[in-house]
């Protein structure tokens, strides 16, 4: 049994939980610790459990909680070399440790697969979480969908995939034109579109949750992106995830 859950999601933080009876890692933390804590607490997910975190990159959204939260808790945040070089020193954690992207990592009875994807960072990677011949991808962060991307979702149980902005909200939207450039460039964002069509076409036979993840708060909607995803939910169940608060845990 796998517990998953959306602790923070969306362009201002976030976090990803991922646990079994036992054991438990993050992925990213871009919330801080007092707010990691409190939405483990309310959906009774215990942080004794947690065993390791691993940050995607080094923008803020994800790893602005991880130095406090491993201190506090006593566990190893888990890094690329380039992303632990290009990390703001208040980001630092007092230990890190490295791995190589494609690297596979094993904690607490877990085997977390590492992979480059397309973001505009120093050396971006996603990560695909092995337990009991269940896979958990959480895929955020990506320009355009790589054959890394779509090779490991087709093994994937569930996943947190993004789905960051509605192309007219943001092409109508107040951003700066530069900064709508760099969102819907193959180096930003996954839009709805992009990611209803890498579902349709490469999702498994296997998969059977997708939480769409990672909306930006101005360029996008719950109901928009929910709305184009609905459509495929005879093949997999397709959830919300939240910027405000933890969202439900789903059990694989």
């Amino acid at each position: 049994m796998i517990d998953i859950c959306a602790l923070a999601s969306g362009s201002n933080g976030n976090c990803y939980y991922i646990g079994n009876q036992h054991d438990a890692i993050l992925i990213d933390v871009g919330i801080t610790t007092k707010r990691v804590l409190k939405r483990m607490q309310e959906r009774n997910l215990d942080p004794k459990k947690l065993r390791a975190v691993f940050i995607s990159h080094e923008h803020g959204d994800h790893v602005k909680g991880a130095r406090v939260l491993c201190k506090k808790l006593d566990i190893p945040a888990y890094f690329t070399k380039k992303t632990l070089e290009a990390l703001y020193p208040n980001y630092l954690p007092d230990a890190a440790r490295i791995f190589t992207p494609g690297e596979s990592i094993s904690e607490g009875g877990f085997t977390i697969h590492s992979f480059l994807k397309n973001h505009d960072a120093s050396e971006p990677c996603s990560f695909r979480v092995e337990y009991d011949n269940k896979h958990i991808g959480v895929f955020t962060d990506i320009g355009s969908a790589c054959q890394n991307v779509v090779d490991n979702l087709k093994q994937c149980h569930a996943v947190f995939l993004e789905t960051n902005y509605d192309e007219g909200m943001l092409q109508n939207g107040n951003y700066p034109i530069y900064l709508k450039r760099r969102i819907a460039s193959n180096m930003g964002h996954l839009s709805n579109m992009q990611a209803y069509d890498l579902l349709d076409k490469h999702a498994g036979n296997n998969l059977k949750c997708v939480y769409l993840s990672h909306l930006s708060g101005e360029n996008n909607a719950p109901e928009i992106a929910y709305g184009l995803l609905q459509p495929l939910e005879p093949r997999f169940e397709v959830r919300l995830t939240s910027r405000y608060e933890a969202g439900e845990v789903y059990v694989l």
